[in-house]
């Protein structure tokens, strides 16, 4: 099975009503008075990072890589659970797990190790608390909203080729923790940009219902030159949301199109319909 045939597979076991039909990021678990807001990101050796990379910067990705999702969701970090296999470089792994756990203000709760013999894959539990209700899903775009990412893309693409200038991007991602809590209570709609820019707009598009169309000149990039790369190469971790047109943004952010009563396929690039998400971004399988 590819990423798509798993997912709709698991999406026919028993779920958690918190999980959202598995259509977005996170979970969201009501608690008390508090909502708390899950989420699993792993990462594995060829895959999301080289084989000779540096494990403290593999260990600052796996995490920031889960708060970006958090950040999707508004919420604040509370802690972080981690699974690991145990490897030559595990002293450079727990260096850079220590500095991006106190970067981020984010505590270990726990988790597990094992030893292989084979690809290394790291995963990791991040939990968080909403800190605006109702808690903001890919889901929710709505005919009339702007479409607006809070940075460049393409930037983690030209890191990973080598570019110094953007290495550091793509080695240790900013999650958008602050930009999300702020956005929270303003957006019909947000989520993580990981997979690309394209493929991303074409989820959020199909779960909400409803046509986005993107305007290519309007799209931050960074690299004029690979528009088309750009918008289809993931990592770069901005956040990708809708809100009413009249909305005032506390956060900085570039307004790339508008959201559309569905209109033939989920997604439009400079009024060409793009129907299948095939090619628009990174899909694992």
């Amino acid at each position: 099975m590819n990423e798509t045939e798993f997912v709709a597979a698991l999406r026919k076991l028993p779920l958690h009503p918190g999980a959202r039909g598995l259509e977005d990021d996170c979970a969201v678990l009501p608690v008390g008075g508090e909502t708390l807001i899950i989420t699993h990101d792993m990462m594995s050796e060829d895959t999301h990072f080289l084989s000779h990379a540096d494990l403290a910067d593999v260990a600052w990705k796996l995490l920031a890589a889960n708060l970006s999702d958090l950040a999707a969701k508004g919420a604040e970090p509370v802690g972080v659970l981690l699974g690991y296999s145990l490897g030559s470089s595990d002293a450079r792994f727990l260096e850079g797990l220590d500095e991006a756990l106190r970067t981020y203000g984010v505590a270990l709760m726990g988790g597990d190790t094992v030893a292989t013999t084979g690809t290394s894959t790291y995963g990791m539990t991040a939990i968080g608390r909403a800190t605006h209700l109702p808690v903001p899903s890919r889901k929710g775009a709505q005919a009339g909203d702007a479409i607006y990412v809070t940075g460049p893309v393409g930037r983690a693409m030209l890191g990973y080729e080598g570019d110094e200038e953007h290495l550091s991007i793509f080695n240790r991602p900013v999650p958008r923790l602050a930009e999300g809590m702020a956005l929270a209570p303003l957006v019909s709609a947000m989520m993580d940009i990981s997979d690309g820019l394209l493929l991303d707009c074409w989820r959020m598009a199909w779960v909400s219902g409803v046509t986005l169309a993107i305007d290519s000149a309007a799209v931050p990039v960074a690299s004029q030159a690979r528009m088309q790369e750009c918008m289809r190469w993931g990592d770069d971790y901005e956040l990708l949301f809708t809100a009413p047109e009249d909305a005032a943004l506390p956060v900085a952010a570039t307004r790339i199109g508008t959201v559309r009563a569905r209109e033939h396929a989920p997604l439009w690039l400079d009024e060409t319909p793009l129907p299948d998400p095939a090619n628009l971004g990174y899909r694992h399988g």
